[in-house]
């Protein structure tokens, strides 16, 4: 008699669990040669527009992948350019949009450990997904550094345009 109700409750607890729930996901994650290709660019794109600058290629975790500094950058600009790109991986949008957006909390923003909410930072999207983002501090602005971190991204859209 317990054995006839034990099949019915194992039988309802699985039941209970959807059965098309994937326990492991698919995502798109960006490779150094590509993390390099877009600091190499955006460091040449600063370079022609007249500007010294630190450039910081995050992966999707806002891990660091990739950094370089011009020879007359402070090495604090490299942290700059770090925070910078980890804010972006925190909202998925451009630090000046996520400046905008949550302009109601920018100071409590900046004082979370690890990212900044000034101009220059942008996300890397390929296929439609978030898979990291460049920081650029150094050059005499923020909407200079989002321009080389701009021109750093173009210099590879069709590579992130045709990623699986």
């Amino acid at each position: 008699m317990k054995m006839n109700l034990l099949v019915p409750m194992l039988l309802g607890a699985t039941l209970s669990f959807p059965l098309h729930a994937a326990d492991v996901l698919n995502a798109k994650i960006m490779t150094l040669d590509l993390a390099r290709d877009i600091a190499n660019q955006t460091l040449e794109a600063c370079r022609k527009m007249g500007y010294n600058t630190a450039v910081v290629v995050v992966d999707r975790a806002g891990d660091a992948q990739v950094m370089l500094r011009d020879v007359y950058v402070s090495r604090h600009a490299i942290e700059l350019a770090e925070r910078k790109a980890s804010a972006v991986v925190m909202s998925g949008v451009s630090t000046q949009d996520f400046r905008t957006n949550r302009a109601d909390i920018r100071a409590e923003l900046n004082e979370v450990r690890g990212i900044l909410l000034l101009q220059g930072g942008l996300p890397i999207r390929a296929g439609g997904s978030l898979i990291g983002a460049v920081g650029v501090s150094g050059a005499p602005g923020g909407e200079k550094d989002e321009a080389c971190a701009a021109a750093g991204i173009k210099a590879v859209q069709e590579r992130l345009d045709f990623a699986e």
